[in-house]
């Protein structure tokens, strides 16, 4: 049977759910059957929806509240979604205590280093000292942008089988300080990280680019990306 997958949501001012049909056609191309999931607060109720899932496609969208890492907000922090925040973060404590497989994807990967005890910068340009790539590209979704340098003997390497490769880019916050259970696997060349993964569970990925925006134009990496992550959640148990 094709597995279920959980597919985060963004929710507009008249609190109407949407997500891009990139990531509906990601999941679906790869073989799994995606579920666009509310952004419930009930803890019980999360809870229970966890477990009907056999993996989280953990999607992008808008900024997160620094409160959850113990920061005021920035000048520059853009609209944050506090009950996004809360469901996403109650929803991946829940699939990591399960083991449940995780893609988290841009605002993902920041969410789910969050959840489990790491941190973000509130805006790259005005928080670090280093000159940076341009990371909100003036290109279309679909285009690769900029490189990333992969670790060899990481996770995402297995999959994609490159020690480098191009990805897009849409980000003005970034990952700082990793959770102790996650390791850094990709950054760009200005030391901005890119990818990282669980090193205790079977498939926990987080990646800071939009590789459901690639896969219809055939990007092998991104392709590679979701059949693995759909493989995986075909072994979960609900």
């Amino acid at each position: 049977m094709k597995p279920i997958i959980g597919v985060t949501s963004s929710y507009t001012d008249e609190r109407t759910l949407q997500t891009s049909y990139d990531n509906i056609k990601s999941v679906t191309r790869a073989g799994g059957i995606p579920v666009v999931l509310p952004n419930l607060t009930d803890p019980e109720e999360i809870n229970e929806l966890a477990e009907s899932l056999d993996g989280v496609l953990v999607t992008g969208g808008g900024d997160i509240d620094p409160t959850l890492f113990g920061e005021e907000p920035h000048p520059e922090l853009g609209l944050i979604h506090p009950d996004r925040d809360t469901f996403e973060t109650a929803l991946l404590k829940r699939c990591l205590d399960s083991n449940k497989p995780v893609l988290a994807v841009c605002r993902g990967c920041q969410i789910l280093n969050i959840a489990a005890g790491g941190d973000m910068y509130q805006d790259i340009y005005s928080q670090t000292d280093r000159e940076l790539l341009q990371h909100t590209q003036r290109a279309p979704r679909s285009h690769a942008s900029h490189f990333v340098e992969v670790e060899q003997d990481s996770l995402l390497y297995m999959i994609t089988k490159r020690r480098k490769f191009k990805v897009n880019s849409f980000h003005h916050q970034a990952l700082r300080k990793m959770a102790d259970s996650f390791r850094i696997t990709a950054m760009s060349s200005d030391r901005v990280i890119e990818a990282f993964e669980s090193t205790g569970h079977s498939f926990v990925i987080g990646v800071q680019w939009h590789p459901e925006c690639m896969t219809e134009k055939g990007d092998l990496p991104s392709v590679q990306l979701f059949s693995a992550f759909v493989e995986a959640s075909k072994q979960s148990e609900k």
